[in-house]
């Protein structure tokens, strides 16, 4: 007999989410809708950026503001909760495409992938045309999808590094 206790492999009875990974006329497939959700996080990410001065300051002054600032005070607090929110869904639609936002300031995504048997991920950032870069899962450089895996694509950006434009 054995002294480990019997434990469910998953105690919350929530079913478990299998990994999606894409190949690369998938993701590529798929640019045209992530892109328009990424546009609307980077967009609202910036709002959100340019509501934090002014949310500051009236929250700093909170107890010696006019009414009409207070109204504002309230105001900018429901826009920044309003687009934290509408942030948190749209990532929850990139999460249920299998997309995984790596930096939703400067818009990029990964389309998760195995290339050779290894977790790796094919690399988009907004502003980029196509699908062009790929990268093993923990690493940063980002390499150019060589000719022979998109048969289209007859020229290719040289090797970058995340971060970089």
């Amino acid at each position: 007999m054995s002294s480990t206790p019997n434990r469910a492999t998953n105690p919350a009875g929530k079913p478990r989410r299998k990994e999606v990974t894409h190949d690369l006329p998938t993701a590529r497939q798929m640019l045209p809708l992530v892109k328009s959700i990424v546009a609307d996080i980077v967009t609202t990410r910036r709002a959100l950026a340019g509501l934090a001065p002014e949310h500051d300051r009236l929250e700093r002054h909170r107890r010696d503001l006019s009414w009409l600032e207070r109204q504002r005070r309230y105001q900018v607090s429901d826009e920044m909760a309003a687009a934290e929110k509408a942030i948190t869904t749209a990532a929850g639609e990139l999460a249920g495409l299998g997309v995984n936002l790596v930096d939703d300031e400067a818009g990029e995504v990964d389309f998760p992938t195995k290339i050779n048997g290894r977790a790796a991920a094919f690399t988009w950032k907004l502003g980029d045309d196509a699908v062009r870069h790929w990268h093993y899962q923990g690493e940063d450089q980002l390499r150019p999808i060589p000719a022979d895996w998109d048969q289209g694509t007859t020229t290719l950006t040289p090797v970058r590094f995340r971060g970089q434009p």
